[in-house]
């Protein structure tokens, strides 16, 4: 009885083993090809252009480039076809000065400020719509290092223009020379505006 069991234990060890290497090889075949939304088929016909209908970044970006390829890469078109949106958030104009109006804006624009003025502030007029852009100021002093004086953030909500005013102040005389206030949206840089302290003599 032992003899009769040792074959079918064979060949079912067999079997077995061949069903694993089968499965094996087809889950290896279906992971060699990426699964794009709606472009051409998993196994692409090498030489054979992707249809018109498949949309160009998509099929682009999944699929191997071919070596006689004819169609022109798309990504330019797609750029410069994008719509331009009216009500986007922008920074328009940033002003800074020594003192500001009921309405927090710099009353007037210097590019000179006495080392005797307490404040100093940079007012930024912003157009378009947002639900909660960051903007911030970063102030340093140019002279020696260029030290950092002070970094500020202001989370900001507008369906319009708007004013916001960031301010640096101090005690005592600010110390002469040249300094500059730089503003970002959302972490990106968009303006900087330099200035100079001037000792009143």
């Amino acid at each position: 009885m032992n003899t009769s069991a040792r074959p079918l234990l064979l060949c079912s060890l067999a079997a077995t083993g061949l069903l694993m290497l089968s499965a094996c090889g087809k889950h290896d075949a279906s992971n060699d090809t990426p699964a794009p939304a709606s472009t051409a088929p998993a196994t692409p016909t090498p030489m054979t252009p992707a249809p018109a209908t498949t949309p160009a970044p998509s099929s682009t970006a999944m699929t191997p480039a071919m070596p006689t390829s004819t169609a022109p890469a798309p990504a330019s078109t797609t750029a410069s076809a994008a719509p331009v949106n009216a009500d986007a958030f922008a920074v328009s104009k940033v002003v800074v000065g020594d003192a500001v109006t009921a309405a927090h804006t710099v009353s007037q624009a210097k590019d000179t400020i006495a080392a005797n003025q307490k404040a100093i502030y940079a007012s930024v007029e912003t157009n378009g719509r947002t639900d909660g852009a960051t903007l911030s100021a970063r102030w340093s002093y140019d002279e020696g290092k260029g030290q950092l004086v002070s970094a500020i953030s202001q989370s900001i909500a507008t369906t319009g223009p708007a004013v916001t005013t960031f301010k640096i102040q101090n005690p005592h005389a600010w110390p002469a020379g040249k300094y500059k206030v730089e503003i970002a949206l959302d972490g990106k840089p968009v303006s900087t505006r330099a200035f100079e302290v001037k000792s009143s003599s």
